[in-house]
């Protein structure tokens, strides 16, 4: 018989805005315990670093589901802990804390701050609970500091040269439809995440390096951090469309959310003509925008596969098996999901995301 799962946040852990620490301290402190024997079913404390990233809210979905499944095939009972970091270190280490103080199993943490890595990876060890950071990637020293710490995404390089290959592919197949100046230069703006974080600075290295690699002259003509966020990335591609008009021929971003800004605000325009737009993720409605021909392209991050990879690992460390038996594991570390580029020709293969 299938168990139902059972979370001490009612699915995702959502605080009233502007509470703060305080409050999730308070919020946790009257939810019910992870403790228990280990008769008592797998405890696995999930900290994002915050629900509001759709492709984080879409992993953290994911996991859920696959947590029934797993609990219909196994016949054991699964407690997921998930709670909303809301961009906070400081509310996601007492979140930790916290799975660590009531017994959980597991942790699974997607860092606010991946400088913090060292510090959770320290507690974990402190406590033998396994560590499994998922989607933003601590610096190597921080994942071999114990060696029951993992790190479970994909990479950031990959994204990035296979964004750059989108633009590429369309500036060969119609060059002169793109190349509005006549100049035969790409001219581009950025959208970029987080200042310093790893998959922003591989992403807008590597999606222009593609074309560059390929022979082809590019020209900046501005880039401005987005910090992923949606209304801030169409508050910057206004402002862009004010200085340099029908001269973008191309806006790169380093996620869908902020090319659904990039959309936004061309959507406030009267232009017939959009620049092309390539994003990653292809989220649920990035894959609505390419649809509708108003994203050109984005770039597959597999979130169910990485929810995947996460409950696989988590139930071989319960039960002490060999985790590179349960999943492909790189260096006795790594679980590294493959990139896909996806278009509308190819739209169809991706929509259970």
């Amino acid at each position: 018989m299938r168990r139902r799962i059972k979370s001490c946040c009612s699915r995702l852990c959502r605080l009233p805005a502007g509470k703060g620490a305080a409050a999730l301290a308070l919020a946790l402190a009257l939810l019910p315990g992870c403790g228990g024997g280990k008769d008592d079913g797998l405890r696995i404390g999930v900290a994002l670093y915050t629900q509001d990233d759709t492709f984080i809210s879409t992993v953290a979905q994911n996991l859920e589901g696959i947590v029934r499944e797993a609990e219909g095939e196994t016949g054991r009972q699964i407690t997921l802990f998930i709670a909303d970091g809301r961009s906070s270190q400081a509310t996601q280490m007492d979140q930790v804390d916290r799975f660590l103080s009531r017994g959980c199993d597991v942790l699974c943490v997607n860092l606010v701050d991946r400088t913090a890595a060292a510090v959770i990876a320290d507690k974990a060890e402190a406590e033998g609970v396994p560590l499994i950071f998922f989607n933003r990637q601590p610096v190597e020293e921080d994942i071999r500091r114990w060696d029951r710490i993992y790190y479970v995404g994909a990479s950031a390089q990959e994204s990035g040269a296979l964004q750059g290959e989108l633009v590429l592919d369309a500036w060969q197949a119609d060059r002169e439809t793109l190349d509005r100046s006549g100049d035969g230069v790409l001219q581009y703006v950025m959208l970029e995440g987080e200042p310093g974080h790893q998959d922003s600075l591989l992403r807008t290295e590597y999606s222009v390096k593609a074309l560059t690699d390929a022979g082809v002259e590019v020209e900046k003509l501005g880039n401005e951090t987005a910090n992923w966020n949606r209304a801030q990335a169409a508050a910057r591609t206004a402002q862009w469309l004010e200085e340099f008009g029908d001269g973008i021929e191309v806006i790169f971003s380093n996620n869908d959310d902020m090319a659904l800004g990039a959309i936004d605000a061309l959507a406030e325009t009267e232009r017939s003509r959009w620049p092309l737009i390539v994003g990653v993720d292809a989220t649920a409605p990035a894959r609505e925008a390419v649809a509708a021909g108003q994203l050109y392209g984005t770039v597959h991050n597999d979130s169910r596969g990485q929810a995947q990879a996460m409950m696989d690992l988590a139930l071989a460390l319960w039960n002490g098996e060999d985790p590179a038996q349960a999943v492909d594991l790189e260096e006795g570390h790594y679980v590294w999901l493959p990139y896909r580029a996806v278009t509308l020709a190819n739209l169809e293969e991706f929509q259970e995301g």
